[in-house]
Formats: C-alpha cells, structure tokens, sequence
C-alpha cells in the first residue's frame, strides 16, 4: 500500500482544501528533507497539523530508504522503455517518410511521362485534323496556260481539253506566263502555280555525291587534262577572259581512244574540280521503246541544266545514241534517230543552249553521225591514247602509293615490261600483286608479286602468246 493512498492522507487533502495544499513534483526525497514529499501545506490549521504529526507517527515500516529507491528505478525504468518506444516509432516514421519520397519521385517521373505521351498525342491530334481537313478539301485540278491578256488568262484543262477564261490574282499575274502548270479548283479559279514538269528519270541523273577523284590521280593525260580544263572549266569559273578577247567559249568537248586509257575517270575529275551541276548519264539510257519517249527525255535533261545553270552534261559511250543514221524499216531505228535528232536540236539548234557544257566519250568515233562531230555541238575533239612509258610509270606511282612494296621492286622496270598496257591494265597489275602478296601471308609487296600480276593480265604478250589466254582479252 503506498503513501499516496493511506486514509489518513486522503482525509488531510480533504480537510485542508486547496487553498492550503498544492502537489509537488515527482522528485528525489532529498530534495525535501524537511517535510514530506507529497504534500505542502501553507499556514495550516492547527487541527490539521496536530493530525498531520500523528500521521507522520503512524507511518509504516515498508516506507523505508530501499522502497523509495526501488520505486525510482521503477520510474527509471518505465522513463527507458518510454524513449525505446519513442524511438522506435520515429525509425518506423523516418522508414515511412522514405518510402513517401520515393512514391513520390514516381508519381512525378510518370506525370512526366504522362506529359510527354500528352504533347505526343496532341501532335498526332493536330495531325490528324489537318489530314481530316485535307481529305474533305475539294480536289484540284490540273491546266495549262494557253494565252494571256491584260486582265485574262486561257486555260487548257488536261484530260477534257476544255479551254476557258478566267481571272487571275495581280501578285500571281505577274508569275504566269505561256505554257506554265497551274491548279484550278471547282470554280475555275487559279489556285496555285506547279512547277514544269520534269522526267523523273532525268532527276536521278544529278551527280549528288561528287567523285572522290582528281587531276592529280589522271596520270600521263596532262595535255589532254589541260585541254578539258580550257573547254569545260574556263568558261564557267572566267568567262570575262573570253569576252576580253571577243570569242564564244568552246560549249563542248568529245573525248574518244581505246577502252581503259582514262575517259571516264578525266570526266569524274572534272565533275570533282567545277563547281557547277554536272549530270550524268549513258547513251543507252536515251534509247526506248515508244515514240517520242527519249527525245522528251532529252528536252527534260537539258531543261534541268538550264534551270540548275551552270551545268556540265557527260555522255558516256555516245555512240549507242549518236551512230550515223540509217533506216532498216524498223520502228526501233526511227526511234533511235529521232532521239538522236532531238539530242543535236538541243547542243545546237535554235533555242540557246545557254551555260552549259557537254563532255561525251566513246571508243568507236568512226561510227559517230557527221552532224554530231561539226565545231558548234563538239568545239573540241580529243584523243585519249594509250599511255606512254612516262604515263605508265606515273600511273603505276598513282596505284601503288598507298602500298608497301619490297626493296627490289622498281615501278620503271615494270613500266617498261607492260608496253601495250592501258592505265586499266595498269590498276589491275597493281591490285593482282596485292592480292598475291596477301595469298603467300605477306604484307610487303614482292617484285615477284608485280611479275605474276602482270603475267595474269596481260599474259605472255611480250612473248607472242594468244589474246584468248589473257584475264582482260
């Protein structure tokens, strides 16, 4: 039984009232040595301290020194417990709080994500619109301009070719002119101008992609190279030269000579050098089948060069589409010459040709048409011969400076030993001797490897052996 309940004590309280009492802290009983530690009481009534003093008398054993001290442990105790408990609930608390920040850097990366996915589909809604506005937008139609007048335009409407007047625009008056492409709608009014119309076979004939070739890989060709420059290069880089001496620039240039002496490979060095347009295209690609076809194609070619001046036009092998003329009753001779009539009409016929420049090549120019060789179409025809011992030996330095050779491999014995050999020939010695040395393992180059390549290619010529045994006959 403690203090704080015995009767008596509870009976005092009662009798002295609160005016006269007040509870102290929990505390040391040392702390108050002098009365008890329960309870204080101020002026006092004379009954209630006779009482009190009784009381004091009337105390138990148990209330000895040790019971106090075993009731602060207990205190002590349950104050540990307490803070273990508290601490507990704040790790618990600081493990909740962490995993509210996480969810919640979540959340924020899929708002984020969320955002993204919105402006997303908000661009493909736009997209959509445009296109649902687009499907339900009346189709044009397509015209040419016919005639023009002051305040009219004559409109000729493909398919029907019906023809009619209409209105123009003042700004889009301006911009018309014969035979331009335009787009009418339903009324009849001019709605857009459309670029000419051009071949898209002639399109891809733009050299986008420039050769990674130039005059210093042409080698034994430097006359010849000087004369392509004067043709080709000059007029369009320094035209001023020429009207200082009052003379019209050469427009065109015809290369011919054996196959391998370096035709292609100087026109792939001039489209590397200029800067201007250079369209390519073989001469077989002019020919078709149904009439009319090639020569429009060549209207659309040289329209393109115009349109993208200053232009550089290479033919290669000219001469499938520009052989001399003749009839063997056939549709597909007809077809040939008119495409080939058509070709002269735009190098040198009415219309100008303006700033353009025409490189051709071939092997066979004694088959070529005599219209196609007159000064005005080619100012300026050239030969690409075969190399020289000089040529060969530059052509050969040209090849193999890339190439670890051995110490007995001399370029002027092998540019001795392959004297009919053309500057293809001379590549491919070149690339057989590699392909020999990487056989046998090695990564030099042996004179050996030179003497079996040139064997390869060219065979026994030096000894008279037949053509039929070589690898290039």
């Amino acid at each position: 039984m403690s203090l704080c309940s015995h009767p008596a004590l509870r009976s005092l309280r009662r009798s002295a009232g609160p005016e006269h009492c007040r509870s102290l802290p929990r505390g040391s009983p040392d702390s108050f040595p002098q009365s008890p530690p329960w309870l204080i009481c101020h002026n006092p009534p004379a009954s209630f301290r006779d009482e009190f003093i009784s009381l004091e008398n009337s105390v138990p054993d148990y209330m000895s020194e040790s019971t106090a001290f075993s009731g602060q442990d207990t205190i002590q105790e349950s104050f540990l417990k307490r803070i273990a408990a508290l601490e507990s609930d704040t790790k618990s608390l600081a493990e909740e709080l962490e995993t509210t920040r996480m969810e919640r850097e979540e959340v924020r990366a899929k708002l984020f994500e969320s955002l993204i996915a919105n402006k997303k589909y908000l661009r493909e809604v736009e997209r959509l619109k445009k296109e649902n506005l687009l499907l339900k937008r009346m189709p044009l139609f397509l015209a040419t301009v016919v005639e023009m007048g002051p305040d009219y335009v004559l409109l000729r409407q493909h398919g029907n070719n019906q023809e009619f007047i209409t209105t123009v625009a003042p700004e889009m008056m301006e911009q018309l002119q014969p035979n331009s492409r335009v787009a009418i709608n339903n009324s009849l009014t001019v709605v857009r101008i459309l670029e000419r119309s051009v071949d898209v076979r002639a399109k891809v004939m733009e050299l986008v992609e420039l050769p990674d070739i130039s005059y210093d890989q042409v080698g034994g060709l430097e006359a010849q190279i000087q004369e392509v420059r004067e043709t080709v290069e000059l007029p369009l880089t320094n035209p001023e030269i020429f009207q200082d001496i009052g003379i019209e620039p050469p427009r065109g240039v015809l290369l011919y000579g054996l196959p391998g002496t370096g035709k292609t490979m100087l026109a792939k060095a001039v489209a590397h050098e200029s800067k201007a347009t250079f369209i390519h295209m073989s001469g077989s690609e002019l020919v078709h089948k149904f009439i009319g076809e090639g020569a429009q194609l060549v209207r659309d070619i040289f329209q393109m060069a115009r349109e993208k001046a200053p232009s550089i036009i290479f033919i290669d092998e000219i001469d499938a589409v520009g052989s001399i003329r003749t009839h063997d009753g056939t549709t597909g001779s007809a077809e040939v010459n008119r495409t080939m009539m058509q070709l002269l009409a735009e190098m040198d016929g009415f219309r100008t040709r303006g700033d353009i420049r025409i490189i051709a090549a071939t092997n066979r120019i004694d088959i070529l048409d005599p219209a196609l060789l007159r000064p005005g179409r080619f100012d300026r025809i050239i030969e690409i011969p075969m190399p020289s011992l000089d040529g060969r030996l530059k052509i050969l330095e040209i090849h193999t400076r890339k190439m670890r050779k051995a110490e007995d491999v001399d370029l002027a014995e092998i540019a001795k030993a392959t004297d009919e050999a053309s500057g293809a020939d001379l590549k491919s010695i070149a690339v057989e001797a590699g392909m020999n040395a990487l056989r046998r393992n090695a990564n030099i180059v042996s004179k050996d490897d030179f003497d079996k390549g040139i064997k390869k290619v060219l065979g026994d010529e030096i000894d008279g052996s037949e053509e039929s045994l070589r690898m290039f006959s």
